[in-house]
């Protein structure tokens, strides 16, 4: 083990999870203490590569740095363990930094394109639009338009909202299955879900 760890052909990409470790716990306590990595990588990066490298990102640059660092040693390790398989020797590491960098940059943009895709930006959203689309029971009174009676529905993680609703025209009796399609305040405006629908009629 410990000539592992002090080979010489390997020390590059020991550098490199040595530096992986030691940013994440630095991360991971600045956090703590409400301190950004992204400051302090600001100082670390040059200018124009902070600015312009992944700026259109909607997750934090430093995991990018991570990433990177990840797949270089990756990279570096199965470069130089494929060597000494198929020659029995190692590589002068040096030969072995530029692919190993190529190699890193390449699985770093697909992770941080995948990762992209799945992360939706964070946009600030009016607290009653999130139930704008979901269904509803209305669960006293009648609603009529101009007057408004109480809805019960639940939000995208199962909690129960009581709310007012009104219709464009006609009545919303107890019971009645409604969709809620707009919010006027402080009302919802709600449409009755019809019950036949012609699309679906086994006779035609």
């Amino acid at each position: 083990m410990k000539e592992f760890i002090f080979n010489y052909y390997l020390m590059p990409f020991h550098v490199s999870v040595a530096l992986l470790v030691f940013l994440s716990l630095l991360g991971t306590i600045n956090m703590y203490l409400g301190y950004r990595p992204k400051r302090w990588l600001q100082h670390w990066l040059p200018t124009f590569l902070y600015d312009l490298s992944f700026s259109h990102i909607k997750f934090s640059r430093f995991l990018v740095v991570l990433f990177f660092l990840i797949n270089f040693s990756f990279a570096g390790y199965f470069l130089q363990l494929l060597f000494f398989a198929t020659r029995h020797y190692f590589l002068n590491p040096y030969y072995l930094i530029l692919p190993a960098i190529l190699i890193a940059i390449f699985f770093t943009v697909f992770m941080v394109h995948c990762l992209d895709q799945v992360i939706l930006p964070h946009r600030r959203m009016n607290p009653h639009q999130h139930l704008i689309g979901r269904l509803a029971t209305v669960c006293n009174g009648t609603a009529r338009p101009g007057q408004s009676s109480q809805a019960r529905v639940r939000d995208e993680f199962g909690q129960l909202h009581y709310v007012l609703i009104e219709p464009e025209f006609g009545e919303l009796g107890v019971d009645t299955q409604v969709i809620l399609i707009e919010y006027q305040p402080p009302n919802y405006i709600a449409k009755k879900i019809v019950g036949s629908n012609y699309l679906f009629d086994q006779e035609l």
